[in-house]
Formats: C-alpha cells, sequence, structure tokens
C-alpha cells in the first residue's frame, strides 16, 4: 500500500488534482481511500458525486466512539473510499487536531488493515504546513510520498518551497520523501520551463504539467470528476497521465528547500517578477 500526501498553497486547486487522480488511478483498477485533512470536507465531493459526505469528526460528537467504519467511509467513483476528517465547530478547537483524531480512528476501526487490499491512500491535506497538525501525515509516517501542487505564481511556489523544508526536516529521520511537483496551471509566463527548473533547483521532478481547462469547473458543476463526467476530452487524458507518473514513479528525494533571494531570482529570470 502507497501512502500519499498532496500538499500546496490554499487555492492552488489540491483537492480537484487529487481526486481526478484518484480517479484516473480508480479507472485503472487501483483500489484507493481518499482521506480529506479539510475542515471544509470538499476533498471527496466530485467522488462522491456531491454527496454530504458526514465528517469524522462531526460523527464523534454527535453519536460518541461507538461508531463503525461505514459511519464514516463512503464508497466513491471506481469503489473508492471516501472519509472526510472535518473540523471542530468555529472557533473552537484546532483543525490540525482533528486530523489527528481522523487518522487515529481510522486505524483503530481497521481502515488500514491487508484485507482492505488497499493499493493506495491519499491524504488531501489543507493549505501550508503550518502547524503539527497539518503535518501530521508526513510526520508520523501516515505518508510516506509527496506530491505539491503548484503552479508559477509567487505565493503557490513560496508555500512549495516552504513544503520543502518540512519533508527535509521530517525525512532525515523518517521514510517521508518527494515524489515530484504537479503544475496546475495558472497559465503564468513561461510556466511550464519555470517550474521545471524549480523542481531541479530543489532536487526532484516536475512530475506533471496540467494544463487549464473550463472543462475542470464543468465538471466540478456537475458535481463530478473530469474523467467521469467527460472521459473523452483531452483533460481527461492529462489526469490519467498524472495517475499514471504517480503509478510508476520511482524517484523520491529529500528536497533541498531554495533560500528567499534565490527564489525570487528564480521568478525574476523567467520573467514572472519583471
Amino acid at each position: 500500500m502507497r501512502k500519499i500526501a498532496i500538499y500546496g498553497k490554499g487555492g492552488i486547486g489540491k483537492s480537484t488534482t487529487t481526486q481526478n487522480t484518484v480517479a484516473g488511478l480508480a479507472e485503472m483498477g487501483k483500489k484507493v481511500m481518499v482521506v480529506g485533512c479539510d475542515p471544509k470536507a470538499d476533498s471527496t465531493r466530485l467522488l462522491l458525486h456531491g454527496l454530504a459526505q458526514k465528517t469524522v469528526l462531526d460523527t464523534l460528537r454527535e453519536e460518541g466512539e461507538d461508531i463503525d467504519l461505514d459511519d464514516v467511509m463512503k464508497e466513491g467513483f471506481g469503489t473508492t473510499s471516501c472519509v472526510e476528517s472535518g473540523g471542530p465547530e468555529p472557533g473552537v478547537g484546532c483543525a490540525g487536531r482533528g486530523i489527528i483524531t481522523s487518522i487515529n480512528l481510522l486505524e483503530q476501526l481497521g481502515a488500514y488493515d491487508a484485507d482492505k487490499e488497499l493499493d493506495y491512500v491519499f491524504y488531501d491535506v489543507l493549505g501550508d504546513v503550518v502547524c503539527g497538525g497539518f503535518a501530521m501525515p508526513i510526520r508520523d509516517g501516515k505518508a510516506e510520498e509527496v506530491y505539491i501542487v503548484c503552479s508559477g505564481e509567487m505565493m503557490a511556489m513560496y508555500a512549495a518551497n516552504n513544503i520543502c523544508k518540512s519533508i527535509a526536516k521530517f525525512g532525515k529521520a523518517g521514510t517521508v520523501r518527494l515524489g515530484g511537483l504537479i503544475c496546475n496551471s495558472r497559465k503564468v509566463d513561461n510556466e511550464d520551463s519555470l517550474i521545471q527548473e524549480f523542481a531541479k533547483r530543489l532536487g526532484t521532478q516536475m512530475i506533471h504539467f496540467v494544463p487549464r481547462d473550463n472543462m475542470v469547473q464543468h465538471a466540478e458543476i456537475n458535481r463530478k470528476t473530469v474523467i467521469d463526467h467527460a472521459p473523452e476530452h483531452n483533460q481527461a487524458d492529462e489526469y490519467r497521465s498524472l495517475a499514471t507518473k504517480i503509478n510508476d514513479n520511482t524517484n523520491f528525494v529529500i528536497p533541498t528547500p531554495l533560500a528567499m533571494d534565490d527564489l525570487e531570482k528564480l521568478l525574476i529570470d523567467f520573467g514572472v517578477m519583471n
């Protein structure tokens, strides 16, 4: 079982990228569990066709600890297993602690047991690595592969660089490694070559460049992944390609983050900060 965490700047398209990639893996016959680690509980919406998934924390609050796995896990597209950790009540508690509680509960309920025959577990993690709770999947060995969704925008690259600092920190003492950058294009000037060079400086790879296409929004409006909504569309093939590259990937590294001055110079050299 491969355990993968998807990180990146808030709003960069992590949940959309994760669900479309998972759909590609499911189409290949892989058995996948997706654990949404965001209080918004939107990490499985496209796989579940918009079903309002009851979160782990909501279930615990309403029903206590005497719950079954089926109470917090639903079957989505391609027999994917979908879980949302949820978060605390607004203004109370820590969302990072919610991730810890949820993953521990899933372990207790046997979600990862061998009889589930999982090929992959994906953790879709909220925003940047800003606290221990959000870093838990890579800190505690729950995830061993990390893919960072980014674009050629300054803050997306800044967040990716910060995430690499955490991977480097925890990777030296554990098993977590960076599998590569996924560029979710925002049509920035020279974006493909910029992220290729950024990945090279980090010591990793740009595993795939996902072009910007309105079909992604059309599919989301219909509460589906692109592969589910428009399987013959070119954008569906892009996500199939990304799924295949992740499935075949063997290039895992402890990254070397850039100094801020070097990151800014990189952006200037590629014409992003003129």
